[in-house]
């Protein structure tokens, strides 16, 4: 079934509500916390004060001798038992041919601290309360180095040196584009616009802060890990095969309900591989629950990138070239993905919406002593994003030419299109959502509304994004070949029961996608059944076959499209079991809504009598079916999927206090096939609060000279709320994608990708009377106000 049929299925575009939010809404949702084992334990992590130390000592006596406590252990221990250090999942190659450094990750702190929260020991107890005590007891004398945050001052000669592996603080440079090719267009270039931009590091902040508990069962010599975690599989993976050399059927890994993950459960964490092993040690179930200000510390962050990038035109404005030099800062250690956020999913997205035949991108990568810095929602695609649309718009002011009008001399047009820097973009159309944003935000009135805002003593601006985001990672050859260390593929099994009922198995995870919802529209769609009598299981290494996970949007276009392959399989078998009945070919049998009749005959059987005859096979051709209905699949993609849309911004400043305030919002996606559109367009608020909360508000700053974390509480780190974001204005343009069944692309991180950009354009405009034309996100009253006066010195 192509995308074009699927997308007239029933079920297909009908916003039904979400089946899963019953027992979230009523209290009855199991997270990882809400969990209790018999004998179990809680444990608590002694973390470093200081950003970087060498560690002198540890004397646990004190806290082995407190009430309650049943175990107390360092890295000292953890090396006893020949357990590895945390891997990374994806190894970048050097511009020089070498691999990227790659120093150790231990679970527990061996002989050195490299960020303030790193894990140092794990005390056990009977109760939370008691582990904390004891945890306050465990004496570590340190010898406190002096720290590097920025990676401005870790690059340079002399800059505390974080790893023997690295002396430099430098993990790779890598490199992708014709530079010569490059160089040659700008010396012939009629204008060039040159920009200078920080992405602000962000902290995740999922409601449900991260969580595990570690059990072990001697009789059966297996583990069971409960974790808040957004791929139990991957989890595992890593964990037996690379940290502690376990056969992996003998681990199972569940993740139940979990509460917001936006890439910050992705990865394999130091207190998973340290409560699973504790629990062997101590014979007992330990359980951690990390507590808010810890989730700052240790969490991995996103974005904290420094880039210079410069774009070549001709005289009208058409692009010529894309040079960009990116640092990019890793924190302290490698985290599972965070080599590749800076590298393939950034800067093969520099081409933007735009026919640019030319892009050079150069990264380089350093440790700092910050916690390290992987994938957040969106994943390097916004970075992309926010460097190719602010420059966009940059350019667009030197030439005198409006935002919209200079993107569109600039479009793609004809698809498939291959950029200068990897990617092959399907299908698309650009010049539709710019028109329609345009139309839904009221573009025409705006001068009005400036001129209203002006005579309030305010100032208007105007901002324009047009973004693309590469989701469904895939293939898994291509991905190997660019160092991924895991397949990118998904898994899903459908199980019909002999009442007609569905369950489905998928390798992909929700934490708060919809997936029991639009699975289930899925498969309703084609099997002609109501979405109430399919269940979705998800989350359970013990009952899943195998799975790769939800990140990068790729649920519905991967996970799904598994799903699809199972269902032609379960349509194909019950079409032979159908022809017996109705004593036909196979080759005559059609099916639809849920019905399989004989072309040309009257003949008819309902779905739920094949399901049925399948299990209770008394009439039933067994010399050629087994009997039973239940498929797998296994479906790898063969190219990204790629989302778009135009996003426009406005917002007002007060220019005596600075602060600015988002008036409208218009967004624009093309997401292809929508499954359901309630919940495509909860995802596109969700992603746009984030964006806009990371261009207004949002910011993880770490004192410059001795490393602490200054914004580690939400009195520090201004989360968005509901009076900080307008009422959006929504709209959809639909291309399906060419290379899934379901013609779908993604949507989860798009709100998240185009809205920063969009809103520091505006602002920009907002303040171009007054002289700004430089200003780097969150805009803050106070870093507002700054650069008006800096501007009128």
């Amino acid at each position: 079934m192509g995308a074009i049929d699927f997308a007239k299925l029933p079920h297909i575009g009908e916003p039904l509500r979400r089946k899963e939010d019953y027992r979230f809404l009523t209290g009855a949702g199991q997270y990882t916390d809400d969990i209790q084992l018999a004998n179990m334990r809680h444990a608590v992590f002694v973390r470093s004060p200081h950003a970087h130390a060498n560690i002198r000592s540890i004397n646990k006596a004190a806290a082995l001798a407190a009430p309650g406590v049943v175990g107390v252990f360092d890295g000292a221990d953890i090396a006893a038992d020949k357990i590895a250090g945390l891997p990374c999942g994806w190894l970048i190659t050097d511009t020089n041919g070498q691999p990227m450094k790659e120093p150790p990750h231990p679970v527990l702190a061996q002989g050195k601290v490299r960020y303030v929260g790193d894990h140092v020991a794990i005390v056990i107890a009977d109760t939370v309360e008691n582990a904390r005590n004891a945890a306050e007891l465990v004496e570590v004398d340190y010898e406190p180095l002096a720290a590097v945050v920025d990676v401005r001052d870790a690059m340079k000669p002399g800059a505390p040196a974080l790893h023997t592996e690295a002396p430099d603080n430098h993990c790779y440079k890598w490199a992708i584009g014709d530079k010569a090719a490059v160089d040659a267009t700008f010396a012939n270039a009629a204008h060039i616009t040159r920009l200078d931009l920080t992405n602000n590091r962000l902290a995740p902040n999922p409601i449900e802060p991260r969580a595990c508990i570690g059990n072990y069962n001697r009789a059966s010599d297996e583990y069971t890990l409960y974790v808040a975690n957004q791929n139990p599989h991957v989890e595992r993976l890593l964990m037996t095969a690379f940290v502690m050399g376990l056969p992996e059927h003998k681990v199972r890994v569940i993740a139940p309900d979990v509460g917001g993950g936006f890439g910050a459960k992705i990865y394999l964490y130091a207190e998973d591989v340290a409560v699973t092993w504790a629990a062997k040690k101590l014979n007992c179930a330990v359980k951690w629950t990390c507590e808010r200000g810890e989730a700052f510390l240790c969490d991995a962050h996103g974005r904290d990138h420094v880039s210079h990038a410069e774009l070549a035109m001709d005289k009208d404005g058409k692009f010529l070239g894309l040079r960009v030099h990116t640092d990019a800062n890793l924190g302290g250690y490698l985290s599972t993905f965070s080599t590749a956020v800076p590298t393939i999913l950034y800067a093969t997205l520099l081409a933007g919406q735009y026919t640019t035949p030319q892009i050079y991108v150069e990264v380089d990568a350093w440790f700092t002593n910050t916690a390290p810095v992987d994938a957040y929602r969106g994943a390097g695609r916004p970075e992309a994003t926010y460097l190719i649309e602010r420059i966009v718009s940059r350019a667009a002011w030197e030439l005198g030419l409006s935002q919209d009008e200079i993107r569109r001399r600039n479009f793609i047009t004809q698809f498939p299109y291959q950029t200068p820097v990897a990617l092959q973009y399907d299908t698309g159309d650009f010049h539709a959502c710019l028109n329609k944003a345009n139309e839904l935000a009221d573009v025409a009135g705006f001068p009005a509304r400036r001129e209203a805002s002006k005579a309030k003593g305010l100032l208007r601006g105007l901002g324009y994004s047009s973004y693309i985001e590469a989701c469904g990672l895939a293939p898994s050859n291509i991905a190997g070949a660019l160092g991924a260390r895991a397949g990118l593929f998904e898994c899903g099994e459908v199980r019909v029961h002999p009442t007609g009922s569905v369950t489905v198995f998928t390798g992909s995870h929700s934490h708060g996608q919809g997936h029991e919802t639009t699975f289930a529209q899925v498969v309703a769609s084609r099997l002609g059944l109501d979405p109430s009598q399919v269940d979705i299981v998800h989350g359970d290494t013990g009952r899943v076959p195998f799975g790769m996970g939800t990140y990068g949007s790729r649920s519905i276009s991967v996970g799904g499209a598994a799903i699809m392959r199972a269902l032609d399989k379960i349509e194909a078998k019950a079409k032979k079991i159908a022809a017996h009945l109705m004593e036909a070919s196979d080759a005559d049998v059609d099916f639809a809504n849920g019905e399989f009749s004989v072309k040309g005959t009257d003949k008819k059987v309902t779905f739920g009598q094949v399901a049925l005859t399948a299990y209770v096979p008394h009439n039933y051709p067994l010399d050629k079916l087994e009997p039973g209905l239940n498929e797998t699949a296994f479906y790898d993609p063969t190219n990204f999927t790629f989302p778009a849309g135009t996003y426009i911004c406005e917002l007002e400043v007060d220019p005596a206090t600075g602060v600015a305030r988002v008036d409208r919002f218009t967004a624009v996606d093309d997401f292809g096939t929508i499954i359901n559109p309630m919940i495509v367009e909860g995802q596109v608020h969700g992603g746009l609060v984030q964006g806009i909360g990371q261009a207004m508000l949002e910011h993880c700053v770490y004192d410059r000279e001795t490393g602490q974390l200054v914004t580690g509480s939400f009195m520090d780190y201004t989360m968005p709320r509901a009076d900080d974001v307008p009422s959006f204005t929504i709209g959809h343009v639909c291309t399906p994608c060419t290379t899934n069944p379901l013609g779908t692309k993604g949507c989860g991180e798009a709100g998240a990708i185009g809205s920063p950009p969009a809103v520091i354009n505006a602002l920009l405009d907002a303040l171009a009377p007054l002289g700004v034309k430089e200003f780097d996100m969150p805009a803050t009253p106070h870093r507002v106000w700054q650069a008006i006066q800096s501007a009128k010195q």
